[in-house]
């Protein structure tokens, strides 16, 4: 083996590991949101766990990223700790299916059929495929489906590079004198251990051994300890993820050495019992590619069984490892997500919607205080728009970050309405702070608005209630029903605010009202008029989002123009039902 060897060695662990990279990003852009919605969904008990880990590494093809990926969730506290024990154990058995595909490599026949099967066969038509798409294709989903064929192709073909580079050393008499070196099991689970550690793959590791295996030096007695050495080091990732984190988060880091470090000592203490009372005959016999991928597959399968059973123990020994002590608030959204935009988008997702509901809160609280103030609700109105601008700052600076990173366009659409809509419940936060105001100076003055004038208030804040309630739900479900009923109503919003001022001044004029009223009052209405507008710009952003032909002014242009019949009689409508 001279230097070109080990120069196509490296380069086809270069090809190997950017097109895992590639093939991970395609596959999670082609998921989406879907991740984040599964994630919901799957992590009430540690069976439907299991399952959502198996299936979200079999997407992602990285056990590695998906702990990962659940360090960042614990820590912005989005996930509980003990959801994340079958999540982990699944993401180790989802890992064996790139073993078993990397296992295509060792076939060998003269049938057709089976030559088909070899990734020298079939990786070209992949790869010819995956780049008409990109090329020829408008959607980025056909463009993602081409990034997975390419990336896959690029995969296998560093495989071959790898399995090409270390054929050499079958014929080697100084590689096989070093290979005595791991007839020591110890050395063997410490060489895979060091080896996963530094690239940071275990799906990496696996396959440069099943390069080496098909040389056919190295036996299953050697095998088995570097690949439960494998194990362990791909927690090295873990523990890099762990550092700057929370607690709790650290804990994930914990479980997931805890579940494979019992796994090795048990699997190592019967496999030698059982080599010590039974002669093994397959022990000194040659390892093939598929043999490495049955072993790895037994280890972390078996592993599952025997540990799932004691999920809980696993959360109170990562407890007990990292001490609990008083910590500081955590981040809305840990910046590991990146690492998983999909799930990123979904979260971001979720808390837009919470700080929706805040705003609205606080509006609703200020329009009580209007007519029957109390200091407490005044001051618990403060507080929500304190909060408000938390989760402006936190997911503004953190959604610009995301729109960096490589999104589909469903999702890159979704960025966008986020980004706009945190500012719209920003403001509303803002308005009922000053409805607030108004309502802390109408009862600090003792001002007494005239009959006319509180019911024509109570009838406008009904209108805004409903507004609000109505962008709000539009926006909690992606219902563009109610999305396309919240503009008739802002109209009307604006003809009430008009309406009121020229019944105020018919007011002002008869001695019915002062000066001091209208100037409380047109406060009011000011910010009421304002909060539908942003209503309206909630409803028309997520509008957009679903149907990328509509521009947001010709659309308000042609509903206001009288074109549009739906909008005439939703306006009729709710101008009868807030008549003053």
């Amino acid at each position: 083996m001279d230097i070109f060897s080990f120069i196509s060695l490296f380069g086809g662990l270069a090809l190997f590991l950017y097109g895992m990279s590639l093939m991970s990003q395609g596959l999670e852009k082609l998921a989406g949101g879907k991740l984040e919605e599964i994630l919901k969904r799957m992590t009430s008990n540690p069976i439907k766990s299991l399952f959502l880990g198996v299936g979200i590494t079999a997407v992602i093809q990285s056990s590695s990223a998906v702990t990962v990926m659940l360090v960042g969730l614990v820590n912005s506290g989005i996930m509980q700790l003990s959801g994340t024990v079958g999540v982990i154990m699944g993401s180790n058995i989802g890992t064996t299916v790139t073993a078993w595909i990397l296992s295509l490599v060792g076939i060998e026949s003269d049938n057709v059929w089976v030559k088909l099967l070899k990734p020298e066969s079939f990786s070209p038509l992949l790869a010819l495929i995956g780049i008409i798409l990109i090329m020829s294709s408008k959607t980025s989903r056909k463009k993602d489906i081409g990034s997975i064929l390419i990336g896959f192709a690029i995969l296998m073909y560093g495989m071959e590079f790898m399995s090409d580079s270390v054929s050499p050393l079958a014929d080697s008499s100084q590689f096989t004198s070093i290979l005595t070196v791991f007839t020591n099991p110890l050395m063997g689970l410490m060489t895979g251990l060091v080896l996963t550690a530094i690239i940071q793959s275990s799906s990496a590791s696996v396959g440069i051994l099943q390069a080496l295996s098909l040389t056919g030096s190295i036996s299953y007695g050697m095998a088995i300890p570097i690949i439960m050495g494998q194990n362990i080091g791909t927690c090295a990732t873990a523990l890099i993820s762990s550092i700057g984190v929370s607690r709790n988060a650290k804990r994930v880091a914990v479980i997931h050495i805890s579940f494979n470090i019992i796994g090795t000592i048990v699997f190592m203490t019967v496999y030698f019992i059982a080599h010590y009372l039974i002669d093994l005959p397959f022990i000194e016999q040659t390892i093939s590619p598929v043999g490495i991928a049955v072993v790895h597959s037994i280890f972390n399968i078996t592993t599952t069984i025997l540990l799932l059973p004691f999920s809980r123990q696993l959360v109170k020994l990562a407890e007990g490892t990292i001490k609990t002590e008083p910590e500081k608030e955590i981040a809305f959204l840990d910046e590991r997500l990146l690492n998983t935009p999909s799930i990123a988008v979904g979260e971001c997702g979720q808390l837009t919607r919470e700080m929706g509901h805040v705003a609205r809160d606080a509006m609703f609280q200020a329009m009580d205080i209007l007519f029957a103030y109390d200091e407490k609700q005044a001051a618990r109105v403060e507080e929500l728009e304190k909060e408000a601008d938390i989760y402006e700052d936190r997911l503004g600076a953190f959604l610009v970050k995301l729109s960096g990173c490589p999104l589909s366009d469903a999702d890159s659409k979704q960025v966008s309405t986020l980004l706009h809509s945190i500012g719209d419940f920003e403001r509303i936060s803002d308005h009922a702070v000053n409805v607030m105001e108004a309502a802390k100076e109408i009862e600090e003055k003792k001002i007494r608005l005239s009959e006319g004038g509180t019911r024509e208030l109570k009838i406008i804040t009904g209108a805004i209630r409903e507004i609000l309630d109505m962008a709000m739900d539009a926006f909690d479900g992606g219902d563009l029903y109610k999305a396309c009923r919240v503009e008739p109503l802002e109209e009307v919003m604006d003809n009430l605010v008009e309406d009121i001022k020229r019944n105020h001044i018919a007011r002002l004029q008869a001695g019915e009202c002062t000066i001091q009223h209208g100037f409380v009052l047109s406060d009011i209405l000011n910010d009421y008029e304002r909060v539908s507008d942003h209503c309206s710009n909630i409803a028309i952003a997520l509008i957009e989002q679903y149907n990328s032909t509509i521009e947001p002014h010709d659309y308000l242009d042609n509903l206001k123009t009288g074109e549009d019949p739906e909008f005439r009689s939703l306006y009729k409508e709710y101008r009868k039902k807030y008549q003053i």
